[in-house]
């Protein structure tokens, strides 16, 4: 509603309404900074957190909730420097507190008081619910292949890991082709976050090394 309607109490008594307004929405909500520093949450948001809402600001966005696609974010990003002001989808996961891994979409609308005002996100999370465990036959690697996927996590080249476990490069090769594979990644940098991810690689330990208790 334009300020020159109203005097200076409504606007304050509006704008009072509207964060009661925000605070009841079931649906998880924060508005961000374009950066994706979070500048207000909502109770339903700071919920997946196990928190309450005056300690999520200061946070990013980004840092809570994984995307699937860097591209995605790179997309709005993009749109915000340009000054568009549409919608942005984004598929993300995140760990709750219990453990639980979670899946769901956040809509980032960007928005501002005025139309010479700087931007903000508005951001909407849709909660999809618990991921599925990764099958068990997915991390299901030779011994090999464990050594092989620790040397490539540790920045090892494809030579250097032939010399070490003793095979030739186009066999590190199609160890590494095999495994793209079946875990259906496109490069070796995915597939090092596939193999941490399905618990093959220990994610405490450096130099990485698999994990004993994986088959």
């Amino acid at each position: 509603m334009p300020e020159d309607i109203l005097d200076s109490g409504d606007l304050v008594d509006w704008r009072n309404r509207a964060l009661l307004v925000f605070d009841r929405v079931p649906v998880p909500i924060a508005v961000c900074r374009t950066d994706g520093l979070i500048l207000l949450a909502n109770p339903a948001m700071a919920a997946e957190w196990g928190t309450r809402p005056g300690r999520l600001p200061g946070r990013n966005v980004l840092e809570l909730f994984h995307p699937r696609s860097a591209d995605q974010v790179h997309r709005i990003v993009e749109a915000v420097r340009l000054g568009h002001r549409s919608r942005y989808p984004v598929q993300v996961h995140w760990s709750a507190p219990d453990g639980r891994e979670r899946h769901g979409e956040l809509t980032a609308d960007t928005v501002s008081d005025s139309a010479d005002a700087p931007l903000w996100l508005l951001v909407l999370l849709r909660v999809l619910g618990d991921r599925p465990a990764p099958r068990r036959e997915a991390a299901e690697v030779g011994p090999a292949e464990k050594r092989i996927l620790a040397l490539a996590a540790g920045g090892a080249t494809t030579d250097r890991i032939a010399r070490s476990v003793g095979l030739t490069v186009d066999g590190v090769n199609y160890h590494l082709t095999r495994l793209a594979r079946r875990w259906a990644v496109p490069n070796r940098t995915a597939l090092i976050a596939r193999a941490y991810v399905l618990g093959v690689l220990s994610p405490d330990a450096w130099p990485p090394t698999a994990r004993e208790d994986t088959p």
